[in-house]
């Protein structure tokens, strides 16, 4: 008898978190590693924050909260989806968890019986089709590639969609390419969804305050207020407000949903910590300055690395809209000898014989579902960028 359930068979441990690791190692050994790979941003958490957790400890908050959040939080997340993209959340509509993943997951374990779909366009997060393979669910990838921005059409969605079609899972801005849709492009994947009652949204909308160029981002609902009553609009305090290690996600669901999500996570994690919490109360209500100090940065950095990484030969790099991620084509180092003898096959070797002849950590395109490509992050400084992409455009420029 196996130790282990067949559904861990189904997933793979997360290959952005392996590849930081081996990066940690080999900087252990002394190398001088760049490590790109890791989507953190690398600002500390801003100090109104930080001093809200405090005073939070002193006053003695330190107990277990409600299983879906305190109600100062949820009345938080409601006026923040109000505020933001006029959406219309109770708190009771409201569900906290343990970062956005753990509402992912809830999400999915708490709706997906054998075999239903959840339609999972990509360039993809690499969790989630193992967070769907393990509510035994079935992910259905949807290409999209450069030509199209990175961005799935209607009239892929509608090809894509079944009788078992039970979820599509957008994540705008995405990650790993930073590809945001506009407006109208939501409307028109909203007109598909209208045809199809039976298929339910999750739009992970993580890093929807780090967008550039004056683009405005929107959500589904927003777009399209029918979709309302199925969809789950997640987002949390990770990305905008650097805010990684406090562990803090929220979605605004329908109520049966939310009360679903809620009876869940009642038995797994129970609450997220409530010092956490207080400080996510005002990352929300407090001033927002250093949010956008940061995009500012993150914006000049975008800039930065799509330019220089344009410059090294066999690299295509789009300019993308959002996040902190830019996602290379290396279609044109495919083939190639490096100049320690190796031949590039894949997306995988690329980035494997990149971090060790020059250092740099970066992640393989296919552990987001789409082969031939490599993501950077740029929540980084400025001179690690640059001294980055020097030795890529050099690496590159080695192939023969």
């Amino acid at each position: 008898m196996s130790l282990t359930a067949e559904r861990l068979d189904r997933i793979s441990p997360s290959q952005t978190i392996a590849i930081s690791a081996k990066a940690r190692a080999l900087k252990a050994e002394g190398r001088n590693i760049i490590s790109l790979s890791a989507g953190e941003p690398d600002f500390d958490t801003p100090r109104n924050i930080k001093d809200a957790a405090i005073a939070a400890m002193e006053r003695g908050e330190t107990r277990y909260t409600d299983v879906s959040g305190t109600k100062a939080l949820r009345e938080a997340a409601a006026a923040y989806f109000k505020r933001e993209h006029g959406l219309d959340y109770t708190a009771e509509e409201i569900v906290v968890s343990t970062g956005g993943k753990q509402v992912i997951f809830n999400a999915m374990l708490a709706t997906l019986n054998a075999g239903d779909e959840a339609i999972i366009p990509a360039p993809c997060w690499v969790s989630y089709p193992d967070i769907v393979a393990l509510a035994d669910g079935k992910p259905v990838i949807v290409p999209a590639g450069q030509n199209q921005g990175f961005k799935i059409t209607p009239e892929q969605l509608e090809a894509a969609i079944t009788p078992k079609t039970k979820w599509l899972i957008l994540n705008n801005p995405s990650n790993p390419t930073g590809a945001a849709y506009t407006a109208a492009e939501l409307k028109g994947l909203a007109e598909v969804l209208l045809r199809h009652p039976q298929v339910w949204v999750f739009t992970d909308d993580i890093y929807e305050k780090l967008v550039y160029g004056g683009f405005k981002c929107s959500t589904i609902v927003e777009v399209e207020p029918r979709l309302k009553e199925r969809t789950i609009t997640m987002n949390g305090c990770s990305k905008a407000w650097a805010m990684t290690g406090w562990r803090i996600g929220f979605a605004g669901a329908p109520l049966k949903l939310a009360k679903a999500m809620d009876k869940l996570q009642s038995q797994s994690t129970s609450a997220t910590s409530s010092i956490s919490q207080a400080a996510a109360v005002e990352a929300l209500n407090g001033p927002q300055d250093s949010v956008e100090a940061m995009r500012v940065a993150y914006e000049r950095r975008r800039d930065l690395v799509v330019g220089l990484l344009n410059q090294a030969p066999g690299i295509h790099c789009l300019t993308p809209e959002g996040a902190f991620y830019v996602f290379p084509s290396i279609h044109g180092c495919l083939g190639k000898t490096t100049a320690s003898g190796k031949t590039i096959e894949s997306d995988e070797d690329f980035v494997t014989l990149l971090l060790e002849d020059e250092g740099v950590a970066a992640v393989h395109g296919s552990a987001f579902m789409f082969p031939g490509h490599f993501r950077i992050s740029y929540a980084t400084d400025d001179a690690s960028l640059v001294e980055a992409c020097s030795r890529i455009q050099r690496f590159c420029a080695g192939l023969k």
